[in-house]
């Protein structure tokens, strides 16, 4: 089943496998956002979160980049606008989407272009893609995340000179630093996007949902609450499973396992 915004500059597209795909398609201007596509593209994340029939989201852009950030030619139109309103705020949504978001990077994703990578679950990217932050080149002041995330991931001293210097950060130095989980061939991206996407489809889609949240809400808190929050919600999702829910987890062990050799520890 396929879908798309009536400007088409954000292409969405449902593949029966259970897989949503979400296109930045402005590629002649290298898919930088005007206020119409980020509020375009927030509720296409909004839409595809509430679809039951899809189970993991594939963000990517058209042309040669994945997103050049924000279309500076409007810029006092997207930066003084209601920077607080979620509904116009594709991070936000991105945030708020309980199912796992795959970004795929081709080219370019600068400044809006990295928060928006930044706020996916995993990355895809293309060899020589790179992320760029020019918000302190240009006097913009982040807002999506990019001055709390990246050195969160890649470690302070790294961020800082790639935000206050302003140099690239290539796929290759970010799948070593582990911000980016793979790194492929341009006619490869979206192949293995959606091979990882077809490994989540088939495991259990509540506990790919509930093993998102507790990771994400884990990465905010210190170790120690972390593993608290994890027990506990592991004794709230246990206590909740009836009979019969254990007798098919048992069942699916069982059925497993007599397909396969049994191994040694």
């Amino acid at each position: 089943m396929g879908q798309s915004s009536p400007e088409k500059l954000i292409v969405v597209t449902i593949e029966s496998n259970g897989i949503g795909f979400v296109t930045i398609n402005r590629p002649k201007s290298l898919n930088s956002l005007t206020k119409a596509m980020m509020t375009d593209l927030a509720q296409s994340i909004k839409a595809l979160a509430r679809d039951d029939s899809v189970r993991v989201i594939v963000l990517s852009g058209s042309g040669r980049a994945f997103c050049s950030g924000v279309d500076l030619t409007a810029a006092e139109d997207v930066f003084k606008g209601d920077v607080k309103d979620v509904e116009s705020d594709p991070v936000a949504q991105m945030e708020r989407c309980k199912k796992p978001i795959i970004g795929a990077i081709n080219g370019f994703a600068v400044t809006a272009g990295f928060e928006i990578a930044l706020a996916c679950d995993l990355l895809v990217a293309t060899k020589g893609a790179k992320f760029m932050d020019t918000h302190a080149r240009f006097g913009i002041f982040p807002s999506w995340g990019l001055s709390q995330k990246l050195s969160r991931i890649i470690g302070p001293n790294k961020a800082r000179e790639v935000s206050l210097a302003a140099t690239p950060l290539t796929a290759e130095v970010a799948e070593r630093l582990g911000f980016v989980n793979h790194v492929v061939e341009e006619n490869e991206l979206l192949n293995k996007a959606r091979e990882i996407a077809l490994a989540i489809v088939k495991n259990n889609q509540d506990l790919v949902l509930r093993y998102k949240a507790v990771i994400n809400d884990g990465i905010k808190l210190d170790l120690g609450h972390a593993l608290s929050l994890e027990k506990e919600r592991a004794h709230d999702y246990y206590n909740g499973m009836t009979k019969e829910q254990f007798k098919k987890m048992q069942e699916f062990i069982a059925g497993r396992s007599s397909k396969k050799p049994s191994s040694k520890l």
